[in-house]
């Protein structure tokens, strides 16, 4: 159960810390502010304005038809006085009064990792964030991004083939942005979770985005930044971590992509370098166990992986044990080194890097 005050107060805009520190101080049970009346509202530390609008709309019935639009939309909702509320999100300097979930709001609690960085991504950061955002999810870790092109957009459909993610919105959840993302965020949904501080109806203004960002990194143990230009948001988010006392991580790029200026400023900043899974995993503290029903493989692909074992084995005895072609052997265990399961610890010869 949620306090409609505090949905209510989410809804003021300009209302500061220091106002709703004041109710809280005042309020024993903060549902009575739908009870007060003004000047007992501006006894409590509410400023002249911000009382008007609070009364304002506790008075116009816009609570009551965000309800409606929430049970159409199938959002639930977590106050900041709730158990569900996620422990990690509580720690950080502002955090959200309400979050507006649509799926599964006991992922927000889960362990998770945030992935970012530029919507006019190149193919290889692409590559990298479907790289690591599958290999962390199939370990069971919570993927968390912004739903924007690019980047976010690889890591949140490639986490979805192996676990599951969260995307955080810059808008409403009735208004989903960018809208051609529409069909992943319901994706999403059934699978993790689409969460917004933000009431239902809102539009995806531009004030709207570094607030996304705070939760992006205060929902997660750390942060990864694929790609990054000097200007990008994605540097916002890196931002949050550091203040939040989060890991963040950086992948290095070409030196002359402008695409890499972003992520190499965090490196020589402290970011940590990150060429592999096991420099995210080390800091994380994770071990190499993912849930074994996560990982999918085709036909080709889980003979090969059955037929690699944790001492390794060699090439030609893969295609023997298996009966494929050479081809057909170095197509499936090329697919299985971009998955992050096999390595290849010397030439031609391959371990399992994740056990299932």
């Amino acid at each position: 159960m949620f306090r409609k005050s505090l949905v209510l107060l989410n809804k003021i805009k300009n209302i500061s810390a220091k106002e709703i520190k004041s109710l809280f101080d005042h309020f024993p049970d903060i549902d009575d502010t739908l009870r007060a009346n003004k000047h007992k509202l501006i006894d409590s530390g509410l400023k002249d304005t911000t009382a008007d609008r609070f009364l304002s709309l506790r008075d116009s019935g816009w609570i009551d038809k965000e309800l409606r639009l929430m049970d159409k939309e199938r959002v639930s909702l977590i106050d900041y006085l709730s158990p569900d509320y996620p422990l990690l999100l509580k720690e950080i300097t502002y955090p959200p009064l309400v979050i507006y979930v649509k799926g599964d709001k006991s992922s927000l609690s889960d362990l998770c990792f945030g992935i970012v960085g530029s919507r006019l991504a190149s193919f290889y950061g692409i590559a990298m964030a479907e790289k690591f955002s599958f290999s962390l999810s199939a370990l069971g870790i919570v993927i968390v991004s912004g739903l924007a092109k690019g980047i976010d957009y690889a890591a949140h459909k490639k986490a979805l083939d192996a676990g599951k993610t969260i995307a955080v919105l810059g808008s409403g959840i009735a208004n989903i942005y960018p809208h051609e993302n529409k069909y992943l965020a319901e994706k999403i949904s059934h699978k993790g979770a689409v969460i917004s501080e933000f009431p239902l109806e809102t539009s995806p203004l531009k004030e709207n985005f570094p607030r996304r960002n705070r939760i992006i990194s205060g929902l997660s143990k750390g942060v990864l930044v694929v790609e990054a230009a000097a200007r990008s948001g994605a540097l916002i988010t890196a931002r949050y971590a550091l203040e939040q006392n989060r890991e963040v991580f950086a992948l290095p790029g070409k030196i002359n992509s402008p695409l890499s200026k972003g992520t190499h400023l965090l490196i020589k900043e402290g970011a940590k370098l990150v060429d592999s899974l096991e420099d995210i995993l080390d800091e994380l503290n994770v071990e190499w166990r993912p849930r074994e029903h996560s990982i999918n493989l085709d036909s080709k692909e889980k003979i090969i992986f059955d037929i690699i074992d944790r001492e390794g084995i060699f090439m030609e005895e893969m295609i023997i044990k298996s009966g494929l072609t050479m081809q057909e052997v170095s197509g499936a265990i090329l697919a299985l080194q971009i998955k992050g399961l096999v390595e290849e610890k010397k030439p031609f010869y391959f371990t399992r890097r994740i056990y299932g």
